[in-house]
């Protein structure tokens, strides 16, 4: 288990510069297995409890830090290994992969001079925060979901808004989106922003109180002649004590999954409101999905014509996204943050979010271990997976390539520790 982590862990950074490369292994296993949680989010105390010199130690830290490596490279690397794997499914629905966006926050609530904020349901506010979107595919290993992450987007730096990143977030996509891809986002994205970035497939999750338009201008009739076509709400609500109504769908269907009834309700060619009727006009059908599971039905919006089944297991297949930050701050303990640093701030959110993807991965790659007696039907988890590497140390005798070695560099003449970062203090100040 140790081995195997270790081989996936060296595929993705062998091609790195010597030095940087077996640091940065050392930093990657220290996260993988979990080191940082019982030091709360302490990095050189974590990286010293997985068996680490303190020449190796700070090595590591350097290589997070100064070393010459870029997370697309890494995130590159992540998905032509496992795309390459013989067991790696991916998921399609009627020809079309979904590709997921969102948006993760790590708290820094003490960090000042924080760049953006995100907003903390708990405390009902925005709070300080590190913000990133993420992208991705979804797949299938060994019958469980993943999202197998592309990109990484952090905040402009000069517009460091979340609204500022979902722009960018969507038009980056767009721009790798292929031809059999489909977009899928959750809810907090508007029509108007997917279509402003010129994206023509994809499935959102509308608010419950979504109107539209039709395409058309209704039937003649006494007074102002409409401007608009016909308001269609595809769910009642209630507005001043007063109930309205919802609209009549145009189609409807049902079918039976494991014993349930799942109905659905469905409105074609609808355009935003305070649009024109007009036959150019970028149309999408929106789908009422009710499910006994699940308290209020489901409101998705696609402008592609597709199965109501289709529809829902694309949108389903959303779900596996929330797991890469969850593995990264709740199973790997990455949610306490000691950085300050403006490029640290960034990379160590990156590689946590790298390193919750691949204990996802290593998970669903071996079989379901119970965490004890009482565990009768363990399935593959990345908090089950941790628990096996939680307290190992970094494994020195496994097999990995001869590229990974320090690099036999003449340092002896060079500052160290406070009194290097003086100097070149003093270069700076001095140019």
């Amino acid at each position: 288990m140790s081995d195997y982590t270790i081989s996936v862990l060296s595929v993705l950074l062998v091609s790195l510069p010597i030095g940087t490369n077996l640091a940065l292994l050392h930093f990657m296993w220290m996260l993988v297995s979990g080191a940082l949680l019982p030091q709360r989010g302490a990095i050189f105390p974590a990286l010293k409890a997985i068996g680490l010199s303190d020449a190796a130690t700070r090595r590591a830290w350097a290589a997070f830090r100064h070393g010459v490596w870029q997370i697309a490279l890494l995130l590159r690397l992540w998905r032509e290994y496992v795309k390459a794997l013989p067991d790696w499914q991916p998921r399609r629905y009627e020809g079309y992969l979904p590709v997921i966006v969102d948006v993760t926050a790590f708290w820094r609530p003490a960090l000042q001079r924080c760049p953006s904020q995100h907003y903390h349901p708990a405390a009902q506010r925005a709070l300080p925060a590190i913000i990133f979107g993420i992208s991705g595919e979804v797949g299938e290993l060994n019958g469980q979901r993943l999202a197998l992450p592309r990109a990484f987007e952090r905040v402009y730096p000069a517009d460091p808004s979340e609204k500022r990143l979902w722009e960018a977030l969507l038009k980056h996509t767009h721009q790798a989106l292929a031809e059999d891809e489909i977009l899928v986002v959750d809810a907090g994205v508007k029509v108007a922003a997917l279509h402003q970035a010129q994206i023509k497939r994809y499935v959102l999750r509308l608010a419950t109180n979504f109107t539209a338009r039709r395409n058309f201008l209704p039937a003649a009739h006494k007074g102002r002649p409409s401007k608009y076509g016909a308001l269609v709400r595809p769910l009642p609500r209630k507005y001043k004590e007063k109930t309205l109504a919802a609209t009549a769908p145009d189609a409807t269907a049902t079918w039976l999954e494991h014993g349930r009834e799942i109905r659905v309700e469905i409105w074609r060619e609808l355009v935003l409101n305070k649009t024109i009727p007009d036959p150019a006009n970028e149309t999408f059908d929106v789908y009422a999905i009710y499910d006994p599971d699940f308290k209020e039905p489901w409101l998705l919006a696609t402008p592609v014509t597709l199965k109501p089944q289709s529809v829902r297991a694309i949108y389903r297949d959303r779900w596996p996204v929330e797991q890469i930050p969850l593995s990264a701050k709740q199973m790997l303990g990455a949610q306490r943050q000691f950085v300050h640093n403006a490029e640290s701030i960034q990379r160590l959110p990156e590689l946590a979010l790298l390193a919750g993807s691949i204990l996802s991965f290593l998970a669903a790659s071996f079989p379901p271990t119970p965490t004890g007696f009482w565990d009768r039907a363990p399935k593959r988890t990345p908090g089950r997976f941790r628990r096996l590497l939680m307290g190992q140390p970094f494994p020195k005798d496994a097999p990995i390539s001869g590229q990974f070695r320090e690099k036999a560099s003449v340092t002896a003449q060079l500052p160290k520790g406070i009194l290097a970062r003086r100097s070149k203090v003093g270069i700076a100040a001095a140019t």
